[in-house]
């Protein structure tokens, strides 16, 4: 079968596709066709070297995939041949087949497709553990969301709107506001806005009530100051280390030495919480299970709905990349692994 690898350090050029033999089963353990593959963020920032959790290299990125069991170990007793699943293979997932343990298996009914499936563990997990699990949103609740039009940004805003949020802020590029919009937001221009200052405005001076921030440095504390007494901030992500896709090592050093150190004594006195989420380095599988079982059940209500920007071919994971690092996706990027290429 056939895989993704990062080599080395590099650009979308240095990507390769190889040809692999997976190990035996274990006996807790489930092998998977895999259909789709979700691309994230933070598998651009692995490839230039700039995140802290991924293995060494050459290896295989990939967080989540969607598609059908193979096989399943003798302990493994709940599943069967053909199911239609999603798996969180943590790393490797960029591959026609990958072997998780069998914890890491979520069945999908009939009425989800494989593309929404992968769209849905990383981007639909990592905005409801932030808003709802951590955050407790409740109905009326403003909410500041950065990168409104990307994965978790689009995710987030679906799921503010099904808990009764009242109002939604989103930043992008100009280019993205009729989309931003569309999903019930007050667009704000990332380029040209004060988002602190609208935040301000729109809530009479108070700020909102959460804010999810996927930027780092500098503009954390422009998120936490956009926060009213009470706020919640959750971090998820560093995007400004990675402005394009070559490797930069002064913004990489620019995130990191003005990303802020929060003093506890200002939070208290301010009562406003930080929250770092990284869903990756989740070890408690049975929080996770939970969420996409919500999420599941708010999918077949018709409450939220993946949105799917584009599917390529896993040949094309290259110019994939690309496309995301040139800022120019609304919602989920995805590549398909399928052998019928369904």
């Amino acid at each position: 079968m056939k895989k993704v690898i990062y080599p080395k350090v590099g650009g979308p050029e240095s990507i390769q596709i190889v040809e692999h033999t997976l190990d035996d089963l274990a006996s807790n353990q489930v092998k998977v066709r895999v259909h789709r593959a979700g691309i994230n963020f933070a598998d651009l920032m692995m490839r230039q070297g700039l995140y802290g959790s991924n293995p060494n290299f050459p290896f295989t990125p990939g967080y989540e995939v969607s598609g059908e069991v193979m096989e399943y170990g003798e302990h493994v007793n709940w599943i069967k041949k053909g199911q239609r699943v999603i798996a969180m293979t943590g790393f490797g997932g960029y591959s026609e087949e990958v072997i998780v343990d069998a914890k890491r298996i979520v069945p999908i009914p009939d009425s989800i497709s494989y593309d929404q499936a992968a769209a849905m563990p990383v981007t639909y997990g990592t905005a409801y553990h932030m808003l709802i699990h951590l955050g407790g949103l409740k109905p009326g609740d403003s909410v500041l969301i950065h990168h409104a039009a990307g994965g978790v940004g689009t995710a987030a805003a679906q799921i503010c709107q099904a808990f009764g949020a009242g109002l939604i802020i989103g930043t992008a590029s100009k280019p993205k506001k009729e989309f931003v919009e569309s999903l019930g937001m007050y667009f704000v221009d990332k380029d040209q806005d004060d988002f602190v200052e609208v935040c301000k405005n729109l809530t009479e001076g108070k700020g909102v009530h959460q804010a999810i921030d996927p930027v780092a440095g500098k503009h954390l504390m422009r998120s936490y100051n956009a926060l009213r007494n009470g706020g919640k901030l959750h971090c998820f992500g560093a995007s400004s280390a990675v402005p394009n896709e070559r490797r930069s090592m002064i913004a990489a050093f620019n995130m990191w030495r003005n990303t802020p150190k929060f003093n506890p004594m200002d939070m208290m006195t301010s009562n406003k919480s930080v929250f770092g989420v990284h869903m990756g380095r989740m070890d408690d599988e049975a929080i996770f299970e939970n969420h996409l079982s919500d999420l599941g059940k708010l999918m077949e209500q018709g409450k939220i709905k993946p949105i799917i920007d584009s599917v390529w071919r896993f040949d094309e994971v290259a110019e994939a990349q690309r496309y995301i690092h040139n800022r120019k996706n609304k919602g989920k990027v995805l590549l398909d692994f399928s052998p019928n290429k369904d």
